[in-house]
């Protein structure tokens, strides 16, 4: 994780001191501020100096002047730093750096910090720091002792930090945000997230998106506690976490429009208890961000920086992928359906995504990919539009209808006959960029048992292979035993022969089926299938339909 989040915050400098001098061509005579005249001051609240002064920025072989906001350097705290790296990092490859504080509560790992930092000759930009991380940035709350970016990168979730962290970061500072609780904010514990985060997970398809969202909503809603708001500029699912890159801004008013603009409101939308479409239950989860989770602009010339100067880092050709789909998604959009999901839902085929996405084009609505979900698609057309077009697909793809439950999600979108007619040829704008040109958009796995290690122990390395072993003994220890071949025959026996019924079976005691009448035990819902009869497929766990029952 420390190679793949480092390279967001190299940049960050760069494109401060850009924004900065933007701001200094906004302030040419004649030319109204609106901030200003909306909060009193200068833009957000801040009163911004007149004197201006170059810093040089080094890009390459290339280097820039631009004005300089911070004519001291950039003053940066890692709440967490454990070994160090990434505070040794910053101060080898960030310039314009005033100070790092690397920060741990650990004896040991402060004593590991000291140690790193004189091993790469730091000692003049790091400073070690044993803290706890919550007091040293509430012991920086003023705004002269503020810091212009935090990195926070706990083990879990980082919620305990964040209060702390709002007011401890300069006046459009970065603080950066590392969660690696996913199990909670993708909807495996709902109230576990509420807790933590204020809002509802909701386990869907769409739940890394949903945790960033939660996530955002949570740092807002703390910072709006001090009369200041976020601006996102980069919000990454990856891997097994999620990471959010946020500038930090005081204004009344922003503050006030929150609570309107920027999360859905509890009550949702006006609907009925039921889908109109499926018939099944509302799920009501949330409060979350509702506006973009990304800063187009910057996400653009992070972007260019990167593919200009490919050797900077070794996981270049990876962030290029990731941006790229990140520049082609739907800012306006929130979360997503998958092709799997939507065709899973009616039990038909699924169609490929050029497919998908060039139906909706043809119907005028607009589509993209996320980063976060290697099938999903995000779209501005609405559920009853979207429920056309696989009705549509069907089509094309029957579904057995006999075998589908009255009941069922898929009887009752099926039962709707379509009104939009689905176009599903394929379209040449139906491929996005990033896919046309081979870009690494989604990452493999690098190895087997890829994820999150567990939380340090004591004991070190003969520690963590005993948990190995541990889980090695207990893996698969709630799955059932293999059946044996009479165990399987005998079992398939209890199952009565639709085709003997229908008089067309012709394998008589052969049959694995029973052919008398059938008895009263045997349910609809756990239809069994024979290997040795066409179209028939023995039951397994969870096991829903099958030919052996009418």
């Amino acid at each position: 994780m420390q190679g793949s989040s480092l390279w967001l915050s190299l940049t960050f400098r760069s494109a401060r001191v850009l924004s900065r001098a933007r701001f200094f061509e906004w302030q040419s005579p004649g030319l109204p501020n609106t901030a200003a005249m909306e909060n009193g001051t200068g833009p957000y609240g801040e009163e911004r100096p007149r004197e201006v002064q170059e810093t040089t920025v080094t890009e390459g072989a290339a280097k820039i002047a631009f004005p300089s906001a911070n004519e001291e350097g950039l003053h940066v705290l890692e709440g967490l730093a454990a070994s160090g790296l990434r505070s040794i990092r910053f101060a080898l490859e960030v310039p314009g750096l005033r100070s790092v504080v690397a920060n741990d509560a650990s004896t040991r790992a402060v004593d590991l910090i000291r140690r790193n930092v004189q091993l790469n000759d730091v000692a003049h930009l790091v400073q070690p720091s044993q803290a706890d991380a919550r007091m040293l940035m509430y012991q920086h709350q003023r705004v002269s002792e503020r810091f212009d970016v935090i990195d926070l990168d706990p083990y879990g979730s980082p919620a305990t930090f964040l209060d702390a962290a709002v007011q401890a970061v300069s006046e459009g500072g970065l603080l950066c945000v590392t969660c690696t609780d996913m199990a909670v904010l993708a909807g495996n514990s709902g109230e576990t997230c509420y807790s933590k985060y204020g809002a509802m997970a909701l386990k869907s398809r769409a739940c890394h998106e949903m945790a960033l969202r939660i996530v955002l909503h949570s740092l807002d809603l703390r910072a709006n506690c001090y009369q200041r708001f976020v601006v996102p500029l980069l919000s990454i699912s990856a891997d097994f976490y999620v990471r959010v890159f946020v500038r930090v801004f005081t204004g009344q008013a922003k503050v006030k429009a929150s609570a309107r603009a920027k999360f859905s409101a509890a009550c949702g939308p006006p609907v009925t208890p039921e889908c109109e479409h499926c018939g099944q239950r509302h799920q009501l989860g949330g409060p979350m961000w509702a506006e973009p989770i990304h800063d187009l602009d910057f996400v653009g010339r992070v972007l260019e920086a990167v593919s200009a100067n490919p050797g900077r880092f070794h996981t270049s050709e990876r962030i290029r992928g990731v941006l790229s789909v990140i520049t082609e998604e739907l800012p306006d959009v929130p979360l997503y359906y998958t092709l799997d999901q939507l065709s899973s839902t009616i039990h038909c085929n699924t169609p490929s995504l050029l497919q998908l996405r060039s139906a909706l084009l043809h119907a005028d609505f607009r589509v993209s990919l996320s980063h976060a979900c290697k099938n999903a698609v995000k779209t501005d057309a609405p559920a009853s539009a979207l429920w056309d077009i696989m009705r549509c697909w069907e089509k094309e793809c029957p579904v057995k209808r006999e075998r589908l439950s009255e009941t069922s999600p898929a009887f009752r979108i099926l039962s709707v006959e379509p009104r939009l007619q689905a176009n599903f040829t394929i379209r040449e704008d139906a491929n996005p960029s990033s896919r046309q040109r081979g870009l690494k958009r989604f990452q493999a796995n690098p190895e087997a048992n890829w994820g999150p290690r567990p939380r340090a122990r004591p004991g070190g390395k003969a520690a963590d292979e005993a948990m190995e072993e541990r889980r090695r003994l207990l893996q698969n220890k709630r799955k059932e035993p293999p059946e044996d071949v009479a165990q399987r025959a005998a079992r398939l026996k209890t199952f009565p022969c639709k085709r003997f019924k229908e008089g067309t079976c012709q394998r008589g005691d052969q049959c694995c089926y029973s052919h008398s009448p059938p008895t009263p035990r045997v349910s609809a819902d756990a239809a069994p299938d024979c290997p040795e009869t066409s179209n028939q497929t023995p039951p397994g766990p969870g096991a829903a339909a099958g030919p052996g029952i009418d």
